[in-house]
């Protein structure tokens, strides 16, 4: 299987991110805009943590918090799990599971270079799955 490597190559490694400090309103735009589920939170290159859809919806709107007066920083998840470009998608996946997380920012030496996502890691499997098939299908009438 593939590694995480091989994701960023085939998708990029364009990383939208936001400032710990900023309102959540701009967070949100910026997903929009994007067409993205969540943001990194870098704070200079840093990574600080990272904000999701589902961070807004549980710890700005149930909460009846205000989306222009709340701080990224007050809902983000500080400290995500990272992953390594080296790291197998089966890894991502199990992570991803186990931990109930759907991004997973890729870090080498402590420089954010890219993030993948649970729907990266899904098409990654079902290429891989469709591949082999293909190549089983060959050998069986070849």
């Amino acid at each position: 299987m593939s590694q995480v490597r091989h994701l960023l190559q085939d998708k990029g490694s364009t990383i939208f991110s936001v400032a710990p400090e900023a309102p959540v309103l701009e967070a949100i735009k910026q997903m929009a805009e994007h067409r993205v589920g969540a943001l990194l939170v870098m704070r200079d290159a840093g990574l600080v943590g990272i904000v999701s859809e589902r961070d807004y919806a549980r710890k700005v709107i149930l909460q009846g918090k205000s989306s222009s007066q709340t701080a990224v920083c007050d809902i983000m998840t500080a400290a995500p799990l990272t992953v390594g470009p080296d790291t197998d998608v089966f890894e991502c996946m199990r992570l991803c599971t186990d931990s109930r997380v759907r991004h997973l920012p890729v870090v080498v030496d402590s420089k954010v270079v890219g993030i993948i996502s649970i729907g990266d890691l899904v098409k990654a499997v079902i290429d891989a799955q469709a591949e082999q098939i293909e190549h089983l299908e060959r050998y069986i009438t070849g």
